[in-house]
């Protein structure tokens, strides 16, 4: 388990600006308080408890503000940016270095019984308030922009935005932290798709002005 926290305080250097030093990170990241109290109340439900895993998990939940299940896998070099009203079911299972921001959920879509939640591949992005639903998987290296809400499943190095879903991207390199994080790189499919029926709408005008003979 100490590998797993010396992981997580490593995420969070390499993917916030904002930390300082060792003491502040162990003293104010609700996000890896959040972290570390489920490695223990995950260690704790592995042994076949599920009442004291739960209370603990509630507990963080009061102080953090983020919700962790006791059962949800979660790898090495974790990292929660900020991570208020982030909530991860039971059955979830996250890979390696997998960074999610605030508001985020990993959920179920139903009373389903068995596998009920995603699974999160290595290297993957979620953006801030993104819902991510169903026994679904999200592959390598891929990025959920903001407020995106996700009922299929994702393939590698894709990026997936709005509701629901879609895939707008994909690309084979393997990002780096630094394009990670960069969210104004995310592409606008929205506006993209305005343009287009603006431009249309200026190729319609000028074919009309055309016929008419109207200079």
């Amino acid at each position: 388990m100490f590998n797993y926290l010396r992981s997580d305080i490593k995420a969070v250097f390499e993917r916030d600006p904002a930390a300082n030093n060792i003491i502040e990170v162990l003293l104010t990241y609700s996000g890896f308080h959040a972290v570390t109290i489920h490695r223990f109340s995950h260690f704790l439900y592995k042994l076949g408890l599920r009442t004291i895993p739960r209370f603990i998990s509630q507990l963080a939940r009061f102080f953090t503000g983020i919700e962790i299940h006791p059962g949800a896998k979660i790898g090495k070099g974790f990292f929660i940016d900020h991570g208020m009203g982030v909530v991860i079911g039971e059955t979830t299972e996250i890979g390696d270095n997998v960074t999610i921001y605030q508001g985020v959920t990993l959920g179920g879509t139903g009373k389903e019984k068995g596998k009920r939640h995603p699974t999160i591949g290595d290297n993957v992005l979620i953006g801030a308030g993104a819902k991510v639903l169903g026994s679904i998987t999200i592959g390598n290296n891929s990025k959920i922009g903001a407020g995106s809400v996700v009922l299929r499943d994702v393939p590698e190095n894709s990026t997936v935005v709005g509701i629901p879903g879609r895939i707008i991207q994909r690309k084979d390199e393997q990002p780096t932290p630094e394009t990670q994080l960069s969210h104004t790189e995310l592409p606008d499919p929205i506006g993209e798709a305005l343009r287009e029926a603006h431009q249309k709408l200026k190729e319609i005008e000028e074919r009309c002005r055309r016929h008419h003979g109207v200079q």
